[in-house]
């Protein structure tokens, strides 16, 4: 009986001890997993005492003569833009008009660069010339001195005879337009605008101008014989024997009229080189 007792107190004494040393790690193994959320008084104090590197500097350079000069914005003063001369390149600019008046449609300002002149354009070149507002003055002032003359005798004279000159010189110019300016160039490929040279001495624009009436460029830039002024007044003065009177028919005629067909457009590209130079003299380049 003694010896059942004794071993029920050791067996309750190491149960007790396994349970106590239970307890014992447990609270050591809660203790050393806790977040370690706690900071000594000392430690705080030391972290708080160390200055931050970034407010010393600035500190210091707070207090330096540098806050006042170099890191201050300094004033900046915009550079006055220098004034350039505006360029007056109304010198060598042609108008539609010549004093607002006679056409100038097929000009070419100096040094411009245009494409190649198509079929529709000669066309329209062509009905401008001759059926614009202004295509009256040159009729008007051939009729006039036709009648002056007594070119043709059985015109008469008078208001009557003035208006059959200018029917017929109206005509005249319209059949010369459309060959000269349109069905000729069209079959030659020329290009039927007049461009103007710009530069040099008086005689040499004068030469260039002159030279136009035999030479002219092509619709690929090449400089051709000019079939269309030529071979084109040519055929009109010859057309013209159908509706002239009798008297005025004839090869002599008809030669007189071709080379005056081919005069009067001669005396129309020298007025048209150098009308740029004129419009800006008397006008300043104002289109006209």
């Amino acid at each position: 009986m003694t010896k059942i007792l004794r071993r029920q107190t050791v067996s309750t004494s190491l149960l007790l001890g396994l349970l106590c040393t239970g307890g014992l790690c447990a609270q050591q193994l809660a203790v050393s997993t806790a977040p370690n959320t706690a900071v000594s008084p000392t430690t705080s104090a030391r972290y708080n005492s160390s200055p931050d590197p970034g407010e010393a500097t600035s500190s210091a350079i707070a207090g330096s003569p540098l806050e006042s000069s170099s890191l201050q914005p300094k004033p900046t003063f915009d550079a006055p833009t220098p004034q350039t001369p505006q360029s007056d390149d109304s010198t060598g600019k042609q108008t539609t008009r010549i004093l607002g008046i006679i056409p100038n449609f097929r000009a070419v300002s100096a040094d411009q660069k245009l494409p190649p002149q198509s079929v529709k354009e000669k066309f329209v070149t062509a009905s401008q010339d001759s059926f614009d507002y202004s295509s009256i003055v040159v009729p008007a002032a051939l009729a006039g001195f036709n009648l002056g003359r007594n070119s043709v005798p059985e015109f008469g004279g008078g208001g009557v005879g003035y208006g059959r000159y200018l029917w017929h010189s109206t005509v005249d110019q319209t059949s010369e337009n459309y060959l000269v300016e349109f069905i000729v160039p069209a079959v030659t490929h020329e290009d039927t605008r007049y461009y103007t040279l710009g530069r040099g001495g008086f005689l040499k624009r004068t030469e260039y101008a002159l030279s136009r009436a035999v030479i002219t460029r092509s619709d690929s830039g090449k400089e051709v014989f000019n079939a269309g002024e030529v071979i084109g007044s040519g055929a009109s003065a010859g057309i013209s024997n159908l509706y002239y009177p009798s008297s005025q028919r004839g090869f002599g005629n008809t030669g007189s009229q071709w080379g005056l067909d081919i005069a009067i457009d001669a005396a129309t590209f020298e007025v048209k080189e150098f009308w740029p130079d004129i419009n800006h003299a008397l006008f300043h380049g104002q289109k006209q």
